[in-house]
């Protein structure tokens, strides 16, 4: 039974990537873990890099946290 004080949530590391930008590499994140989780509430940017390729950027890769209420 839910409390009625407060809610949990649980929190998953996704990591979206683009050729694009960072922004966009985190959009892709968030659109596609929306499509298995429910109730996504936060989406927390913790982490950016990029892949290299003949010294050119191919990917920007963006780390986001993702939180959602948690259905016991």
């Amino acid at each position: 039974m839910a409390s009625k004080n407060g809610s949990v949530y649980k929190i998953v590391e996704v990591v979206g990537t683009s050729k694009n930008s960072w922004e966009d590499a985190a959009r892709i994140a968030v659109q596609t873990a929306s499509k298995s989780l429910r109730d996504l509430r936060v989406a927390e940017v913790v982490k950016q890099d990029m892949t290299v390729e003949d010294g050119k950027v191919t990917f920007f890769r963006t780390r986001v946290l993702l939180s959602f209420k948690y259905q016991a």
